[in-house]
């Protein structure tokens, strides 16, 4: 488990690698991973825009950005919590993945939470060289 706090907003990712839906003979991993946002602080805030870097093996990064995560922009109460899951495909057997949240207090201050970094394994797969 991952895990960071930023102004009271703490975030935990749990990476998973899913074999099911890999498929290894052709150079394709998937991972899940499930994250959740506690705000601990004191004031309520949303969860408004996600900033994704996600870098495979070989050192290939890809940016995502955009609004909210999973279809979502969650209001946090302070003491509240939001849990979704997710999911990455990269063309190499491991990887790595950080990011930030953008969030908005009800006053409209904005800030970066920060999404710790974590990595992409897939036991046991040993990578195919053609």
């Amino acid at each position: 488990m991952y895990r960071a706090t930023t102004r009271g907003i703490e975030v935990t990712v749990e990476p998973a690698f899913s074999e099911e839906r890999s498929a290894l003979e052709a150079g394709a991993y998937f991972w899940t991973y499930t994250i959740e946002i506690v705000n601990t602080g004191a004031e309520t805030v949303q969860l408004v825009n996600r900033h994704w870097r996600i870098v495979d093996a070989l050192g290939k990064t890809f940016e995502v950005q955009g609004p909210g995560v999973v279809g979502e922009q969650p209001v946090l109460d302070p003491g509240d919590s939001f849990r979704y899951t997710s999911g990455v495909p990269l063309a190499t057997p491991s990887g790595m993945m950080s990011g930030t949240y953008e969030m908005r207090t009800m006053a409209g201050d904005r800030f970066l939470a920060e999404v710790p970094a974590f990595s992409l394994d897939s036991p046991g797969v040993i990578p195919t060289i053609n």
